[in-house]
Parts: C-alpha cells; sequence; structure tokens
C-alpha cells in the first residue's frame, strides 16, 4: 500500500514494490546510500547513486530514468531528499520505500548480502550519544566549560533535524570503516542507469 501526502502519493511500502517486480518490467529502484552501505545490503537489480551524486546530478539522473522510479536508503530520510531533488527538476512519479532496504529484506524481498557494516543512522546515533555522555562526564570531573561539548552536539542534532542534512554522516561516512567500496564517479553511477524515458 502507498501513502499520500496532497493528493501526491510519495512511499511505497515493501509488499507492494514487491509485487510491482512481479507484474512490471520498468521498475527502477535507486539506492542513494553510499556504496558501502550498499555493498552490505541492497535490493537485488537496484542501481547505487549516492545522495551526493543525485543531488549534483538531478537532471541528468530525470532525463534518464522512466516513471516507475522507488528511491531506497537505510531508513528513508536520505531517500526523501533525493525525491524532493527530483520533484524540483519536474519528476514527480518517484517513490520512497518505507522502511527502506531492511524493510525490503524482512519482508522477504530479493536483496543481496556483503560486508555487513553499520548503517550511518545507527553510526551517528553512537558518536552522538558518546561525544554527550563524554561531555557531560568530563564537565562533572574536570571542567563545568566541557559540558558545552554536550550542548554543542544538542544544537547540532536540532539544526540536523531543521534542515534535513547531517553533517556527522557526511564526515563518517569518510572514516576507513566506510570505504569498503568506493562511491561511483557521477559517469559510471548515471551511465548504469536504464534509459526508459
Amino acid at each position: 500500500m502507498t501513502t499520500t501526502t496532497d493528493q501526491t502519493t510519495t512511499v511505497i511500502d515493501a509488499d507492494t514494490l514487491k509485487a510491482w517486480f512481479d507484474r512490471h518490467d520498468d521498475v527502477v529502484v535507486i539506492d542513494v546510500r553510499s556504496a558501502a552501505e550498499f555493498e552490505s545490503l541492497h535490493i537485488r537489480g537496484s542501481y547505487n547513486v549516492p545522495l551526493q551524486l543525485l543531488s549534483e546530478h538531478t537532471q541528468d539522473v530525470a532525463q534518464r530514468v522512466g516513471r516507475r522510479v522507488v528511491l531506497v536508503c537505510h531508513s528513508g530520510v536520505r531517500a526523501e531528499q533525493a525525491r524532493q531533488r527530483l520533484h524540483e527538476v519536474g519528476m514527480d512519479s518517484a517513490l520512497v520505500l518505507d522502511g527502506g532496504a531492511p524493510a525490503f529484506a524482512a519482508a522477504g524481498g530479493d536483496v543481496v548480502r556483503g560486508e555487513q557494516r553499520w548503517a550511518m543512522d545507527r553510526q551517528v546515533r553512537m558518536v552522538a550519544g558518546t561525544l554527550v555522555t563524554t561531555g557531560l562526564l568530563a564537565g562533572e570531573l574536570v571542567s563545568p566549560k566541557l559540558r558545552m561539548v554536550a550542548g554543542a552536539v544538542g544544537a547540532g542534532l536540532a539544526f540536523s533535524a531543521a534542515t534535513n542534512t547531517c553533517a556527522m554522516g557526511a564526515a563518517l561516512a569518510r572514516m576507513p570503516w566506510n570505504r569498503g567500496a568506493q562511491d561511483p564517479a557521477a559517469h559510471e553511477a548515471i551511465g548504469q542507469l536504464p534509459t526508459l524515458g
């Protein structure tokens, strides 16, 4: 079943996507996570176009793919950002997979599993929680000024939510443990997409 907002369908659930694969041969699934996340778990037949690349080449992506496009990430946040970018260039038919690749796997969808890594949102929660706890503890044991670390992290998280961006996630994506697979170059990522018109 799909969800509607302001008369426009924007979300598709895993069971509906599975049914689409059975009934349609023009479904294009674009996974906007990093190459390392894509490598650890992705929907079979999906295309990896990381969000930053899609954001920089939105018009090229929109011109390349057909009308039945489903955007995927881990939870739906980055996929929604990609949907909004495509909407800005006139592509109104793209949908976001509710719950992302993990939801599709849990629904018995055909997925490819590789080297397992923590999802980016889980890494962000771990680092943010550790920084807040460390800041509060250091503020109590070393200097009250160190409590500002916790305040800065809290402010950063609030800004992240307000702008629907994540600077910490972008920084963590560059860490060695997230570099198992290199993000594709723009011509590779976009060139792999089928031209369905």
